[in-house]
């Protein structure tokens, strides 16, 4: 079964890729429509960047970005998926009770535990992502004894925190306090994190290991190399693959489902 394609919806001046493109309300919401035009079966929303040595905003600013999208979204198209990308309980309460679907946590519980609770209020699935450190520092230094190992107890033990929820994902947080090396690994390993809530998330689209491996400075221009790369990592079944150009995962997917 090919994975599901949740397309990035970032409505933020500073995310490493798009920063700044989607500001406006209108642009923000064509953006997702046309998304949804292009196969996304998720759109996933968010107000607050987390990439290295990004800051946060305040509750009130991340709530005036990310609501009138989802509102204007799901004024057209009611049945798309929607996922609200925040570590901020009152962020994903007043999302969920908007019309969002799944609360996309990066901080995997650690900030924000009654998440639990809110995701069974409202019946939502919930993303439990796996970072070490703050998005300030995370990647000043990050170290690991075993990184594949210690990836897997947290999630694990993060997971359990989670019992009740019908769709737990588990995502293995690649770029978030990792080294190029740390994130081969886990990619080399990904099969085996189906193992804990038999659902798995990745996000590796344009991200910086990208540039590292093949000198692709410009974010937007790791595209091809992102597609490549999953089309790689078919085998290990993820079940959700969060991207940036949602029509090029697409094509990516009909074609590996024609020549095989």
């Amino acid at each position: 079964m090919k994975p599901k394609i949740m397309g990035i919806l970032n409505v933020t001046p500073n995310s490493f890729s798009d920063g700044g493109d989607y500001l406006s309300e209108k642009l923000a919401i064509n953006h997702g429509l046309a998304m949804i035009d292009d196969g996304a079966h998720i759109i996933d929303i968010g107000g607050e960047s987390t990439r290295p040595g990004s800051k946060g905003v305040t509750l009130e600013e991340e709530l005036n970005r990310v609501i009138p999208i989802i509102e204007g979204i799901r004024k057209v198209n009611q049945d798309i998926t929607i996922s609200i990308d925040t570590t901020k309980y009152d962020v994903a309460w007043v999302a969920l009770d908007r019309g969002a679907n799944i609360i996309n946590d990066v901080s995997g519980l650690s900030a924000e535990p009654r998440f639990v609770d809110l995701a069974k209020e409202y019946k939502a699935d919930l993303v439990i992502m796996h970072k070490k450190g703050a998005s300030e520092n995370m990647q000043d230094n990050p170290q690991y004894d075993d990184v594949v190992n210690e990836v897997y107890n947290y999630l694990e033990n993060q997971s359990k925190l989670a019992d009740g929820i019908d769709n737990v994902y588990v995502d293995v947080g690649i770029g978030f306090g990792k080294t190029l090396e740390h994130n081969l690994a886990l990619l080399n390993h990904l099969a085996k994190f189906n193992q804990i809530t038999g659902k798995q998330l990745l996000g590796i689209s344009r991200k910086a290991f990208i540039n590292m491996l093949f000198g692709i400075k410009n974010a937007k221009d790791r595209d091809a190399h992102t597609a490549m790369i999953h089309q790689q990592l078919l085998s290990s079944n993820v079940d959700i693959i969060r991207v940036h150009n949602v029509k090029l995962i697409r094509d990516m997917l009909e074609i590996s489902k024609l020549v095989k």
